[in-house]
């Protein structure tokens, strides 16, 4: 603390977040002993109170996971103490749109007398975490989490992050904190069974990423686009390690992992993915619309002539290599006044932020700047660009205003 010639005091303090991500198979096997040792690393000698929270969709695709878990607790009884049965609550958005999951969570946190040296574990879909997390992080003013990502999206990318929160008011994420979890732990099993269409949408922001910060990460995916495409096992393992990688990375090195400023990288893409989530009523998945981002925004880097245009078709093609949208007519999609319907997530995503709109646009692959303004013509540009091209599927030439 200091004190100014006016006598106002400064008080400053910096408090260290630190948390592990591993990446195992069978976390639930009673020969692996990850889970126990994670929970019981900073104090060996107690047992500690844990509630697991479980998507339904991950109940109902590995039917003895519920078994498997209680015999998992039951072995390792010493160190930990499964306070009730896995709570099952419903995934995907309809979670975090539903305020009674939130007051059932709550709920079940206060019956259970969770404290802040109690673990609430998540096992589930990005949704889940969410709001599992978001539960958790308002009760005592947080208590620590464990979070189990089932999907490759929160594998590779919200799972390892460090935000939460439900969808209120009309508003995604209209609640939320930043709440570092104690750990995540990622189970390369969990996503044999994912729904294929799932597994390729998470492909999206391992893209994202390697387009911002990684021109060797984009070059791999190119080479195993196909490999991917098919859900082979080994090169979805690297996918989802490079990429959760990249974003630990930005979020330790970024210089502002609570978004204090108005620069958010990683979110590349997702002006527009947002908005056209809603436009379509979540019948895209987050994924989905966030590849339809990025090539928006890539098409618009060309445009404004940041990027040159053979760019845009490897990004092009890299998407629909793996099975991602390069086109949805909700981009098209209009007011009654004429106005392009998505361009409102623009305003929407400044004031998610606050303060002045930062977007994230490419300079090269593997590259990106910020800008603190877009032409809405040139954003209805780039989407007539993608509308021809998928009319065409041949690759664009370079158009006029690019210069």
């Amino acid at each position: 603390m200091s004190s100014d010639s006016t006598g106002v005091l400064r008080q400053q303090f910096a408090v260290p977040f630190s948390y592990t991500v591993a990446f195992t198979h069978d976390v639930f096997g009673t020969a692996n002993p990850l889970l126990a040792q994670t929970l019981a690393s900073r104090e060996p000698s107690r047992q500690h109170k844990v509630m697991v929270v479980l998507d339904a969709g991950v109940e109902r695709a590995f039917a003895h996971l519920q078994t498997k878990i209680h015999t998992y607790f039951s072995e390792h009884s010493h160190n930990l103490a499964l306070v009730r049965a896995p709570l099952v609550i419903p995934g995907g958005e309809s979670a975090k749109n539903d305020p009674a999951v939130l007051s059932l969570l709550l709920g079940e946190l206060q019956a259970c007398h969770m404290d802040r040296h109690a673990f609430v574990v998540m096992l589930g879909g990005g949704a889940v975490l969410d709001v599992a997390g978001y539960a958790a992080a308002i009760t005592h003013r947080g208590l620590r989490t464990v979070r189990l990502p089932t999907t490759v999206l929160g594998q590779n990318d919200s799972g390892v992050g460090v935000k939460n929160g439900v969808n209120a008011h009309g508003a995604k994420n209209f609640l939320g904190t930043f709440a570092p979890p104690f750990a995540v732990i990622n189970d390369f099993d969990f996503l044999e069974r994912l729904p294929f269409r799932e597994r390729i949408a998470g492909y999206a922001e391992a893209v994202k990423v390697a387009l911002i910060r990684d021109l060797g990460f984009f070059r791999w995916l190119q080479d195993n686009a196909a490999a991917l495409a098919q859900g082979r096992a080994a090169p979805l393992a690297q996918l989802v390690r490079r990429a959760a990688e990249l974003h630990l990375q930005h979020i330790a090195q970024g210089g502002d992992p609570f978004e204090q400023g108005s620069a958010r990288p990683l979110d590349f893409g997702h002006w527009s993915a947002h908005k056209l989530e809603s436009l379509t009523q979540h019948e895209l998945r987050h994924g989905e619309a966030v590849a339809l981002g990025l090539l928006l925004d890539t098409r618009y880097s060309v445009l404004e002539g940041r990027l040159p245009t053979d760019a845009f078709e490897q990004v092009a093609q890299l998407l629909a290599a793996l099975g991602l949208p390069t086109w949805h007519p909700a981009l098209a999609q209009r007011l009654p006044t004429g106005k392009l319907a998505v361009l409102a997530g623009l305003e929407e995503f400044r004031e998610h932020l606050g303060g002045d709109l930062t977007v994230t646009l490419l300079t090269a692959l593997g590259r990106g700047e910020e800008t603190h303004a877009m032409d809405p013509a040139v954003i209805e540009q780039a989407i007539m660009d993608l509308q021809a091209r998928q009319h065409q599927q041949a690759p664009l030439l370079p158009h006029s205003s690019a210069g």
